[in-house]
């Protein structure tokens, strides 16, 4: 079993998303900060009991992820494994690419790689964006890395369906197509919630993760249908400014995994 879901049986599945600056309009941020930053703020969440971490790179690109890109997210991710060495870490990136994730991943010691269009196509604020699943799957066993996981989302809310299937089709797709688990995300909380029930009816096995809008108030409800949930922006910090080294608050992210861990069945 990937250690993604070997790892830290008996707690729940959250992966807390670590959002990197826009290198595309902050090239000029050092390596010296964002060591810093990654550092202090997976200090935050390992503190308050969250072992799955995602370092999501938000550099906006039409094409394939840039070189600086790949090397920064790397070096990062490797320095956040050297420093929390039972740290599950996954790798996410802004550029619609199939290979750079799991480049990154192999490189840097990661153990899951988030893919947001892995089946179908879909039209975002971007532009379109066709199915990563074929060639992303061809890449991890070109570079022999199956033990790599992939987070697949299917339909995610930020995008809009260029093709006429239900999403629980799709997540059956998504499954064929090779993802470890994947992540649904609808336009609400309710929906996300119900496209996850028809997921799982429809007989998909995988996990199944809620990937938008969990607060420390639903976690519990959202647990009680999703195997698990992907969290960043309700542990934010209200007075955070840019720039500052520290976004995420650690009372808050504690008071999360405190609701999370009394929602798991005794």
């Amino acid at each position: 079993m990937n250690r993604m879901f070997a790892d830290h049986t008996g707690d729940p599945m959250i992966i807390a998303a670590l959002h990197l600056p826009d290198l595309s309009t902050a090239s000029d941020t050092s390596m010296a900060f964002l060591e810093d930053y990654v550092l202090a703020n997976t200090e935050v969440f390992t503190g308050a009991g969250i072992r799955r971490i995602m370092l999501q790179d938000q550099t906006r690109r039409r094409g394939a992820a840039t070189p600086q890109t790949v090397a920064i997210t790397s070096a990062l991710g490797r320095v956040m494994k050297r420093q929390f060495p039972d740290l599950t870490l996954g790798i996410i990136v802004q550029a619609h690419d199939a290979v750079a994730p799991l480049a990154i991943a192999h490189a840097s010691g990661a153990d899951f790689v988030r893919l947001k269009v892995f089946v179908g196509a879909a039209m975002t604020m971007e532009g379109s964006r066709e199915a990563l699943a074929v060639e992303a799957r061809t890449y991890r066993h070109q570079i022999r890395r199956d033990d790599i996981a992939i987070l697949a989302d299917v339909f995610d809310r930020t995008s809009v369906p260029l093709i006429d299937v239900p999403p629980e089709e799709a997540a059956v797709a998504a499954v064929k197509l090779g993802a470890d688990a994947l992540v649904l995300t609808g336009s609400s909380f309710a929906d996300s919630l119900d496209r996850i029930a028809k997921a799982k009816r429809a007989g998909v096995k995988r996990p199944i993760l809620l990937g938008g809008s969990v607060t420390a108030d639903n976690v519990a409800e959202a647990l009680a249908t999703a195997d698990g949930a992907i969290v960043s922006t309700s542990l934010m910090r209200k007075d955070a400014a840019p720039g500052d080294l520290l976004l995420w608050d650690a009372d808050k992210s504690r008071a999360f995994m405190d609701r999370a861990l009394a929602a798991l069945p005794a």
